[in-house]
């Protein structure tokens, strides 16, 4: 499988970059990520992905897809995660095709702790609550994940450009 050259991820950051905020807005806001978001963002896949990828590198990045889609069930069955998160990880897996596994996960990671701090975080910051006082997030007692997710999504690409 050809090397994933992070300069390509920009070109698809204009398109990742507003469906990363609505997914992230939508799932503090109502503990939900939806279909159209994880739909709107295979959508760019399919429709910017032969643009600039290699054919065989697109083609693989739907293989991706298909493995994080069956590794999502799987986990949302069990009970780890939501079936939104699950559906949304299987729509951004094919963006990080061909790249280090390590370096996705250690990005994931890093933006785990910093959305998991930040929003317990913010949820203390009277004022902030009170511009956002029907945030389901804000008293469930389950993490909104979409923002970790969606962090990592739009990162990677800026952290392309700084480890090459």
């Amino acid at each position: 499988m050809p090397e994933f050259d992070p300069h390509i991820g920009l070109w698809f950051l204009p398109f990742t970059l507003p469906i990363g905020i609505w997914v992230s807005w939508s799932d503090m806001k109502f503990m939900k990520i939806p279909n159209k978001a994880v739909l709107a963002l295979l959508g760019v896949y399919l429709l910017v992905g032969p643009l600039v990828l290699p054919f065989s590198l697109w083609i693989w990045g739907w293989g991706l897809a298909g493995i994080a889609l069956a590794a999502g069930f799987v986990g949302s069955a069990a009970g780890l995660f939501g079936a939104g998160d699950a559906k949304f990880a299987a729509a951004m897996a094919p963006f990080f095709v061909g790249s280090d596994l390590r370096l996705v996960l250690a990005l994931f990671s890093a933006c785990l702790l910093a959305a998991f701090a930040s929003h317990r975080l913010m949820r203390r910051v009277p004022r902030f609550r009170a511009a956002t006082p029907d945030w389901e997030s804000w008293t469930h007692r389950d993490f909104p994940m979409g923002l970790a997710l969606s962090g990592t999504l739009v990162f990677f690409p800026l952290l392309g450009l700084i480890l090459r």
